[in-house]
């Protein structure tokens, strides 16, 4: 598969490019970013093409991978997909439902494959969990807890749109990823309530009964960071491991899934249609959240 990347920042520069340049089934073709002399760098690094003109790209390539703040990404994935390319997306697919559902859309319109990055489910252990609690009938309630210090160190990170949309945004996605597939869909969010910094703390009523609650920062003290899942019901305790597999391995897993969808026509779990949900339930937080007084 050829692809290209979309995007220059610290996420694709640590990420992205290293997992396209060292697949082997892989032919990472150019890259293509809003800031030309950043492309070239980082095509340069890597021994690949920069592109001045995104469309050439998507000419040239099979598929892309993005790695874009979410409202730039959204409207170049649908953009994309109309090219004909398979998607390799980011998370959060986009920051609105409309942008979001556009994106969706197109991949079905288009008839191509999509992926959306999120990173527990291509790291082998949790993957594998959350498959064995899925199959678990009686789970009561779930919690969720993502904690990141994004904020509150020297990150490179702590770039404009996280400024702007906070945890809820960067974050609950990666808390949805594990709940949804265990609990079932949500039904309703129940409540959304804000805490220190840009911290939330959000309560859902999913589709098979359970309820679970996120508490997502990315201003917690780098002390106290680190992401955890527990799920209690009828079979008792379960707690997601912890993986020290990084980002770039769990990429090149991502990829391997798009290949095998754009292969077998068979989308995959974390596709465009799943993160559209995501987003859905994202706004609905969201919009919660920015009806109470802070």
């Amino acid at each position: 598969m050829r692809i290209g990347l979309l995007g220059t920042g610290p996420w694709a520069r640590i990420a992205h490019a290293p997992a396209l340049s060292g697949h082997d089934g892989l032919d990472f073709a150019g890259v293509w970013g809003r800031r030309p002399e950043a492309a070239k760098e980082l095509a340069e690094r890597h021994g690949v093409r920069a592109y001045d003109d995104v469309d050439a790209l998507f000419a040239d390539v099979d598929a892309v991978a993005v790695a874009l703040p979410p409202e730039v990404q959204a409207d170049l994935a649908a953009r994309a997909a109309r090219a004909g390319c398979h998607l390799l997306l980011d998370k959060p697919l986009a920051v609105t439902v409309e942008q979001g559902r556009a994106v969706a859309e197109a991949v079905e319109e288009a008839g191509v494959a999509s992926v959306v990055f999120f990173t527990t489910r291509f790291q082998p252990e949790p993957a594998a969990w959350i498959t064995e609690q899925a199959a678990v009938p009686g789970w009561f309630t779930g919690r969720a807890q993502w904690l990141g210090a994004v904020f509150s160190s020297e990150s490179p990170f702590a770039t404009p749109w996280r400024r702007e949309k906070g945890a809820l945004w960067d974050v609950g996605p990666h808390a949805l990823s594990v709940l949804l597939p265990v609990l079932g869909d949500v039904r309703r969010v129940t409540a959304a309530a804000y805490g220190p910094g840009d911290t939330v703390h959000v309560v859902l009523d999913h589709t098979s009964g359970a309820s679970s609650t996120l508490t997502l920062s990315l201003t917690a003290p780098p002390a106290a960071s680190g992401a955890a899942v527990e799920l209690l019901g009828e079979a008792g305790v379960a707690v997601l491991p912890e993986s020290s597999d990084g980002a770039v391995r769990p990429l090149m897993r991502a990829a391997d899934a798009l290949r095998a969808a754009a292969r077998t026509g068979r989308p995959h779990a974390c596709d465009a249609t799943f993160g559209l949900r995501v987003t859905e339930i994202l706004t609905a937080a969201d919009d919660l959240l920015n009806g109470g007084a802070r």
